[in-house]
């Protein structure tokens, strides 16, 4: 995809629009024997996207069909896989079936949009998939075809360890995502979409409690506290703001947030994207603070000149537990009014060791 400017950051594929045209281009192969090479597709809101194959076999019964996946600026973790299309003969009146191949997961756990036993290949990917075949299958006056597709992205099972496909019971590998077909950089799609599935798998296993954390070592401390299973842990990362929108409308009776004081610092000051480039502690209103809590004038005027949180929490000496305190009340203020009330919330300010340096609304 060409670059909008020399500033703009290149946009890319979803695994869906690469499983789609992969799709094509194999059942292509079926139909004539030839594998369009550019092969293109529809896009759910509208254009083309066309695709270079890297990979075209056909075999006695089938054909598959692969393509790199372009993720373009974002930093996708799938940037680069190999998603593979096969597409063989399904019985008489079937239709469009679908299958998991090498590298790509099955779901096991209530909640999600598949049911259980399912390929986990999203309904967007899946409609993508149809209407590229039913496309195909037109351009050559045939009828809606009888085949089963079957996704697989080879180093899959690999790359899902990166991912939170366990936590919500997709076992085996990756998977096949994208509603609109397009990756936009830095959109963080992906996270978001873990995130909102996280809580439906909660949901659909009955827990009244989950935890969301902006990283692994408060996530382990809050787990250890209230010994949650894996499924009631959300890794929300700097997406606060995606919890509790999601939160509103798909309630759960009660909510952890737990954090680093510096990220819980950002959500109390009213940022829902707790990025270093979308949102900054200032060190002057934190300074602020300490003087309203009764900090000695030397104690607020170094809190004003840290370049940090953490250094302003270092500063603060004595006046560390008050200012968590404080923190954590502010952060727990902005996430009731976010949610609307529906959901019991405390926040928990966690040390890089895993200790608890204030806890609200427990």
């Amino acid at each position: 995809m060409p670059r909008e400017s020399t500033t703009s950051l290149r946009r890319g594929w979803t695994t869906g629009a690469c499983a789609a045209a992969a799709a094509r281009a194999a059942f292509a192969a079926l139909l004539s024997g030839q594998f369009p090479d550019p092969v293109s597709i529809r896009l759910p809101r509208g254009g083309l996207a066309r695709f270079q194959l890297v990979l075209a076999e056909r075999c006695e019964a089938s054909a598959r069909a692969g393509i790199l996946k372009d993720a373009g600026d974002d930093p996708d973790i799938t940037h680069g896989a190999l998603v593979i299309a096969e597409v063989a003969p399904a019985p008489l009146g079937s239709g469009i079936g679908f299958a998991a191949g090498k590298g790509v997961g099955t779901v096991t756990r209530a909640g999600l949009a598949l049911a259980v036993g399912e390929p986990a290949i999203n309904p967007g990917p899946r409609a993508m998939i149809r209407d590229a075949l039913t496309d195909e299958a037109d351009e050559y006056g045939a009828s809606l075809p009888d085949v089963t597709v079957t996704i697989s992205i080879p180093g899959g099972e690999r790359l899902a360890e990166k991912t939170m496909n366990a936590r919500l019971g997709i076992i085996g590998g990756l998977s096949i995502l994208g509603t609109t077909g397009i990756v936009i950089p830095y959109s963080c799609s992906s996270w978001i979409h873990s995130i909102q599935r996280g809580i439906d798998v909660a949901r659909a296993a009955g827990l009244d409690h989950i935890a969301a954390a902006t990283g692994s070592t408060s996530e382990r401390a809050v787990q250890q506290l209230y010994a949650l299973p894996d499924h009631a842990l959300i890794d929300m990362g700097d997406f606060v703001g995606g919890v509790l929108k999601y939160l509103r409308t798909h309630p759960i009776d009660r909510l952890t947030i737990a954090g680093g004081f510096a990220k819980l610092t950002k959500l109390a000051d009213g940022h829902l994207d707790l990025h270093s480039a979308r949102a900054a502690v200032d060190s002057t209103v934190l300074a602020q603070r300490l003087a309203a809590l009764g900090a000695d004038p030397n104690t607020v005027e170094a809190a004003a000149q840290a370049q940090g949180a953490g250094e302003v929490l270092t500063i603060a000496g004595d006046w560390r537990p008050a200012l968590a305190d404080d923190v954590a009340r502010r952060a727990r203020e902005v996430a009731l009014a976010t949610l609307g009330g529906k959901t019991a919330i405390e926040v928990a300010v966690v040390d890089r060791h895993g200790s608890f340096i204030a806890r609200v609304g427990g």
